[in-house]
């Protein structure tokens, strides 16, 4: 079964519990797609946020949407978040073959003045309505895990944590399944512990739900 969120700073290991052997997520073609995109782009040493942006674009969308699959959207996420990601990407605390070079000798204000630029850009939800009974299982899904302590109740994320609603699908998928197999560096425990024991299909719904929360149609 899917876990109640933990209260935040008491989360814990559990011990004793069987683990379900479950599939990891995979390189897919739009990561692979991603990293010869980013080859192109302008290095992080850039002289202008402009031509940074330029390059964050190919990937991101120009507006911070995503339109490539598994490359996450980055329009509406809290300033913090991004700077805290950018931050971990740079340092090599989380690993990205991708975003490693992008991020490589960026200095403290330009990671700022980026999370800012993306933080002020409108997200956009999903553009179908998507499945009745996947979206009534995610929204159960949701108030069992006590998402919306955290992340809000509208999902919108704040400070450090990030914004769920209208985020790619796959990507919500991919990134979960990442928590649970505890593969996503920089991952905080009460993730690892929320998501641990969760199913395809739970992590299947739940991700059809919030994609379809909140952000422009």
């Amino acid at each position: 079964m899917y876990h109640s969120l933990p209260i935040p700073g008491t989360s814990r290991r559990r011990r004793g519990r069987a683990r379900v052997t479950l599939s990891r997520p995979r390189a897919t073609a739009g990561v692979l797609a991603l990293a010869a995109l980013l080859a192109t782009a302008p290095p992080a040493g850039a002289s202008s946020l402009d031509a940074l942006l330029e390059g964050c674009a190919q990937c991101h969308g120009t507006d911070g949407n995503s339109v490539m699959p598994d490359v996450p959207s980055l329009a509406g996420q809290p300033a913090t978040f991004l700077e805290t990601q950018l931050i971990l990407f740079r340092e090599r605390l989380r690993r990205s073959e991708a975003m490693a070079p992008q991020v490589k000798g960026l200095d403290d204000p330009t990671v700022i003045a980026l999370a800012a630029h993306y933080a002020a850009l409108p997200p956009r939800a999903a553009p179908d309505p998507g499945d009745p009974a996947l979206l009534a299982q995610g929204r159960q899904l949701a108030k069992a895990g006590r998402c919306g302590t955290c992340h809000l109740p509208d999902f919108a994320g704040r400070q450090q944590i990030p914004r769920l609603a209208g985020q790619r699908e796959d990507y919500l998928a991919m990134a979960l399944a990442a928590y649970r197999d505890e593969t996503r560096g920089g991952a905080d425990t009460t993730m690892i512990d929320v998501m641990r024991g969760a199913t395809d299909a739970e992590i299947e719904a739940l991700a059809h739900f919030l994609a379809r929360q909140g952000g422009q149609p």
